[in-house]
């Protein structure tokens, strides 16, 4: 088993948390990594991107002038691609860039990310990250006294709703819970928190 440190959210020690090596202690695979926040990021995509053709621009309803007889090169529509203001030619249109990756391939390398913050000593675990009320002021001082003020992923719980409303505001802190970590979240960060409760949470869907 991986042990880390295990400290409380006011910065002190308080002993060591043994971790699940088939999730935090395997060799990351980079491949797998790279594919898994290729597919993230194609995602995030709008693909709204668009442009008019032909059939989408006003006026053209004619012919402009007869096929014979005027010298001119035959033409069906003044909104053809080649005249001014006509349509735009194989130009973009709406889509979805999303698809999928197998999913054993990003838990494996959802498991290489986690392993490598911890290899990297980036991956802080905390006993308890509870909060009475939401307080952006009590998870700064608590960030600060982790050392971990800069690219900041939060991971807690998913029933603490004190914790998520108190750092959602912080421009260099990423909140988000045991469910919802994602290999592009981990990877971005430079440091990761984590609840210990998380922890459990993150060992039992990927062992």
């Amino acid at each position: 088993m991986t042990k880390v440190a295990l400290f409380k959210k006011d910065g002190t020690a308080a002993g060591e948390i043994e971790l699940a090596d088939s999730v935090f202690g395997i060799e990351p695979n980079e491949t797998v990594v790279t594919d898994a926040i290729l597919m993230q990021r194609a995602s995030m995509r709008q693909g709204t991107h668009s442009v008019k053709n032909r059939s989408a621009v006003s006026g053209g309803g004619r012919k402009p002038w007869r096929q014979k007889g005027t010298g001119n090169a035959r033409q069906g529509s003044i909104r053809a691609p080649q005249w001014r203001g006509g349509g735009i030619s194989m130009g973009p249109t709406p889509r979805s860039y999303a698809y999928k990756i197998n999913r054993k391939a990003y838990r494996l390398a959802l498991k290489s990310a986690l392993s490598d913050k911890v290899a990297s000593n980036n991956f802080i675990v905390v006993d308890k990250l509870d909060y009475e009320k939401p307080s952006t002021k009590a998870v700064i001082e608590s960030l600060d006294k982790l050392q971990a003020v800069k690219k900041t992923l939060l991971v807690v719980e998913d029933a603490n709703e004190n914790a998520k409303l108190s750092a959602r505001n912080l421009p260099n802190v990423q909140v988000m819970t045991a469910s919802g970590v994602n290999v592009y979240d981990l990877v971005k960060a430079q440091k990761v928190v984590i609840a210990q409760s998380a922890v459990k949470q993150v060992e039992e869907v990927l062992s």
